[in-house]
């Protein structure tokens, strides 16, 4: 069964738990745990505690990609299916259609007539159901690509569309953010990035659409442009790997640093 409650953008946590409470658990129990996306309603502390206080386990999907649980992705697709289509609530609520296996009665009568007419109308939502789904097959299949297999220790481009920047505008952001190394593999389209520290609000996981692999250059010895930088409170710094040696010089001391994320090479020291 799905639920459909409408809310303000600036919905707040206790305010959602209010409305699962009326809408969901009075009507249905506590259940045992609860999927939700990596929002921040459903990773603030107002909500951590009253599931821990229910003893809820809370189940987070991958970054931006509902997809990845089956049952959302199936009730995201009835939805949308129900504001193209204007489907009955029935469908929209079960998602499945009525059964009508009426037994035989005379056309000419007003149950004859009413039966009718509701099969008509039952033709005619399975067929625009139907038209509705060749359409969406249509344009995801037109679109879709086997997707690349990342292996653990791989360099990985991150698109920047989730991600907020301090750039004022989106159009002045990168579309492709600085190769991060692939921890592992979770599930069959999603990925554990090594993100900096100064991300730690962002949920590590992205989904593979999201991710591009560094390609190496086939030219020799063409040097690898360093990664952006990374900004921390608002402040520009570069991520150092080591320090390869140090010297004095005028009274100061300096540092020979390997930038981390690219090689050894003296060239991409400083």
């Amino acid at each position: 069964m799905a639920i459909f409650i409408p809310v303000y953008g600036t919905i707040t946590s206790l305010e959602l738990a209010q409305i699962i409470i009326s809408h969901v658990f009075s009507k249905h129990g506590l259940p045992v745990s609860i999927f939700s996306d990596g929002g921040s309603l459903f990773v603030s502390s107002f909500w951590t505690n009253l599931c821990q206080q229910l003893k809820i386990s809370r189940n987070l999907s991958i970054a931006f990609h509902p997809e990845k649980d089956g049952q959302t992705e199936r009730v995201n697709k009835i939805l949308e299916q129900t504001f193209i289509n204007k489907a009955i609530i029935f469908f929209t609520i079960y998602g499945r259609n009525p059964s009508f296996d009426l037994i035989h009665i005379s056309q000419d009568s007003p149950a004859g007539k009413l039966s009718t007419k509701l099969q008509s109308v039952q033709q005619v939502v399975k067929e625009e159901l139907e038209l509705a789904i060749r359409r969406f097959k249509k344009y995801s299949d037109r679109d879709r690509s086997i997707p690349p297999d990342f292996q653990p220790g791989d360099k990985v481009w991150l698109a920047s569309k989730n991600i907020k920047t301090t750039r004022p505008t989106k159009k002045l952001s990168e579309r492709w953010l600085r190769p991060f190394e692939v921890i592992k593999k979770i599930g069959s389209h999603a990925y554990h990035l090594k993100l900096p520290l100064q991300w730690n609000s962002v949920l590590p996981v992205f989904h593979v659409s999201l991710l591009k692999p560094v390609k190496q250059s086939s030219i020799q010895n063409h040097n690898q442009l360093p990664p952006p930088p990374v900004l921390v409170e608002e402040q520009e710094e570069w991520e150092v790997a080591q320090a390869l040696d140090s010297k004095l010089k005028r009274g100061k001391l300096w540092y020979l640093v390997e930038w981390k994320g690219l090689s050894k090479d003296p060239e991409r020291t400083t």
